[in-house]
């Protein structure tokens, strides 16, 4: 028990000591930072180059790091986000032994007493034109000075929606200094391409890279040259939400206007659904149109809206043509020879349109012993009129003798006579009486027979155009599909 407490209490002896000694480390190169500032900055001045020749050069090394793309708004083409910008030059005026300040290395101090490049972001498309935000600047004694600044950055981008929203974007960061030439303040970039360590995943695009360009431009009113060096921010976006959202219901929406095709003509909804789902793409292509930019470049999307839109229109106008076609009445011309063979034989059998009335649901062999039944009940029906006609006109001709057998009793041979005309006029006039019938009848039968052949045709068209237009659906989907691939 001595011997535990014992050394827990030297182990608390030599924390006490550590934290003593710290303590005094530290309060004692505070006394040299604070001896050092007022030495170093005792005759410094911000405003000119740190440079001991004019006429050198002052090389400024500068790293992008991309933290957060905020915002790519595509109809006003601004791309905003968050940087850490880095700078790091060599001030001529700020250094110091080390050894002569007990070892001390390095300084934190605000940024806006030293020297600072003038570096901004060329394409910028803010309109807040603030100053750069004062953060301290690390101060190393060979003169060294590092400057790390945050910047939510409004940039200009061309944006190119020709495959919206399967499309990729390339949005230019152009630094460099705004007054200094470049035989005064040279840019060079640390790496190769922005830092994208630190980058926070995006919901809408993803990061293919950030590679970095130095340019060195002479302008036409100057002969000195101004270098900058460009970062490419390479964007390619993520088209699941405009897939679910635009695009899949235009597709589902697309395959209803070959349905209007297949719907009865008397149902008379056939014109409705066609205005409907034209309507419902307007809807649709007014939502794309908010989002993109007014360019002459119209999106792969807006174009897909825009060809269903048409394929919609031609099926509604043909829809309302072969709505004439069905209603053909009776006043109505027959039904070209050419359209008999090519409609009503050929191209019914390949769509499988039946006749009009007719169930195609039942069996073919059914539809004959129908058929059969139908000419054994008409055979007997007809025997029975037949022969009851034929009583009739037994009956008819006992009346006859009867009532000329009276007849010759009371007039003689005159009667007969008279009676022989009598009869003869009357045949005549049920003859005549009967042809008039058959004839109405006949022809109402061939003007039926002419409205069914002109339905049969409205309805073969419709099943030809159904067809047609759903193919035309089919291979605009899957090439709008294939343009994601």
């Amino acid at each position: 028990m001595k011997r535990s407490s014992l050394s827990s209490f030297s182990v608390f002896l030599w924390l006490l000591f550590t934290a003593l000694m710290l303590q005094a480390v530290e309060s004692a190169k505070g006394k040299y930072a604070h001896a050092l500032f007022n030495e170093l900055f005792e005759d410094y001045s911000n405003a000119l180059r740190p440079v001991e020749d004019t006429d050198k050069v002052l090389n400024v090394t500068l790293q992008i790091t991309l933290s957060q793309i905020k915002d790519m708004d595509e109809k006003n083409q601004i791309l905003s986000a968050y940087l850490w910008i880095r700078q790091s030059w060599y001030d001529a005026y700020l250094k110091w032994d080390k050894d002569k300040y007990d070892g001390l290395d390095s300084i934190r101090i605000p940024s806006n007493l030293v020297w600072r490049p003038d570096i901004v972001l060329y394409n910028k498309a803010d309109d807040d034109f603030s100053e750069p935000v004062n953060t301290n600047v690390v101060l190393r004694y060979d003169g060294k000075i590092t400057w790390d600044t945050p910047a939510i950055t409004k940039s200009s981008c061309v944006v190119d929606v020709s495959y919206f929203p399967f499309d990729s974007q390339q949005c230019n960061l152009t630094f460099g200094s705004w007054t200094y030439n470049g035989n005064q303040v040279d840019i060079i970039n640390s790496l190769d391409s922005g830092d994208l360590s630190d980058f926070v995943e995006d919901v809408e695009w993803e990061i293919h890279g950030m590679p970095a360009v130095k340019n060195v431009i002479t302008y036409g009113c100057c002969s000195e040259p101004y270098p900058d060096v460009t970062f490419t921010l390479i964007l390619k976006r993520k088209s699941s939400f405009y897939i679910f959202n635009l695009l899949l219901p235009c597709i589902l929406i697309s395959f209803l206007a070959p349905l209007g095709f297949y719907l009865p003509a008397d149902s008379g909804e056939k014109v409705s659904l066609g205005v409907t789902v034209l309507l419902a793409l307007t809807v649709f292509q007014l939502m794309v149109a908010e989002i993109m930019p007014p360019s002459e470049n119209v999106p792969l999307i807006g174009k897909y809206y825009i060809a269903t839109m048409t394929m919609i229109t031609a099926s509604t106008a043909l829809t309302i043509i072969i709505m004439n076609l069905h209603h053909c009445g009776s006043e109505a011309k027959p039904v070209p020879q050419w359209a008999k063979v090519v409609i009503l034989d050929y191209m019914s059998k390949i769509f499988f349109v039946y006749d009009v009335g007719e169930n195609c649901t039942r069996p073919k062999r059914e539809k004959e012993e129908e058929h059969k039944l139908e000419e054994d009940d008409g055979c007997q029906r007809r025997h029975k009129e037949v022969r009851s006609h034929l009583s009739n006109r037994n009956e008819d001709s006992d009346l006859k003798e009867k009532l000329n057998g009276d007849l010759n009793k009371s007039y003689g041979v005159h009667g007969e006579n008279r009676e022989a005309v009598n009869c003869c006029s009357c045949y005549k006039m049920l003859i005549k009486n009967i042809e008039y019938i058959a004839n109405c009848v006949r022809d109402h039968k061939a003007n039926r027979a002419k409205g069914i052949e002109w339905k049969k045709v409205a309805k073969v068209m419709d099943r030809f155009f159904m067809w047609i237009f759903f193919i035309m659906v089919f291979f605009m989907s899957v090439l709008i599909i294939g343009k994601a691939a």
